[in-house]
């Protein structure tokens, strides 16, 4: 690979860090808010730290108020629709943390590496066996990372299973939107309506107080600015010279720095059975983009 690649995958690394990390702060913060109470201040903090990056990357001119009018209301609209689902996603995956631990949470959601060349179907977009195979696999590794010997699936890792598909379903929303719209500016925007939504519904189910606000400080403001902001900005930058599944592979670390944060600061375990679906659930995510990496 090419300088420019090797350094754009690190920082795709890096961002897969970040992500992954915050399953472990997501977590702690909920032991001082509710569910929605955190995802509403989380991505309003990561809506409000994009704007000064939007500041100085947007190469449009001043002049061209109506072109930038027009641009506006395509990324609101846009904005709006991605972050409805985005609430789903982000709902499901909070309100799981409560039941599961941020590792097996990271490995789960990360489902969605699979699910969405298998969602691109119903878009009439060609899939390979590798797909399937990869699919399968990760289904296997999800078996026995959360079906217990009764057959039955914890409340938790069933909650997130459902947000990957949501988050699978966000992915194919941005992959339409982005060819239209700036990424960044879009990402701002869908979070800003996931917050609004969040913040609804905490104000009517949870009690939202400034003392669990304060106590929750720090989680928020890793969630919100490193997780949202620094994290979305450097997949952005990563993304602009790495190749495309280069840049898959090195993503779906999350799940890995998600387990390994579980450890090293809540001392979360698994039995051996949870670490092999783990293994086969990464494998799975992997073998997805085997045709991918053919093509590179």
């Amino acid at each position: 690979m090419k300088s420019k690649e090797i350094r754009a995958v690190f920082i795709l690394l890096l961002t897969a860090a970040i992500w992954g990390f915050a399953f472990v702060a997501q977590r702690v913060g909920m032991d001082h808010v509710g569910a929605f109470t955190f995802n509403g201040i989380r991505f309003a903090l990561g809506s409000i730290s994009l704007l000064p990056v939007i500041y100085f990357f947007d190469r449009k001119e001043k002049s061209e108020n109506e072109e930038l009018d027009a641009d506006f209301k395509t990324t609101l609209k846009a904005g709006m629709m991605a972050g409805s689902v985005l609430f789903l996603a982000a709902s499901f995956q909070q309100v799981g943390l409560i039941y599961t631990t941020a590792g097996k949470a990271g490995f789960i959601t990360s489902l969605y590496i699979v699910l969405v060349p298998i969602l691109g179907i119903f878009l009439k977009q060609k899939t390979h066996v590798t797909t399937w195979i990869g699919a399968i696999t990760a289904a296997v590794g999800l078996y026995f990372l959360s079906i217990n010997e009764d057959f039955t699936i914890q409340f938790g890792d069933l909650l997130q299973t459902i947000g990957a598909f949501f988050w699978a379903s966000h992915i194919l929303l941005i992959d339409r939107f982005v060819k239209n719209v700036d990424a960044i500016k879009l990402s701002s925007a869908q979070f800003a309506t996931c917050s609004v939504l969040s913040l609804i519904t905490a104000f009517i189910f949870e009690d939202v107080n400034l003392a669990g606000i304060v106590d929750a400080l720090v989680p928020l403001l890793y969630g919100g600015i490193m997780s949202a902001g620094v994290a979305y900005t450097l997949q952005a930058v990563g993304q602009k010279h790495a190749k495309p599944s280069h840049a898959a592979i090195a993503l779906s670390m999350e799940a890995v720095f998600a387990a390994i944060g579980g450890m090293l600061l809540l001392n979360e375990t698994l039995p051996l059975r949870g670490y092999l679906g783990c293994a086969l659930m990464l494998a799975g995510m992997l073998i997805t983009q085997a045709e991918n990496i053919k093509q590179s």
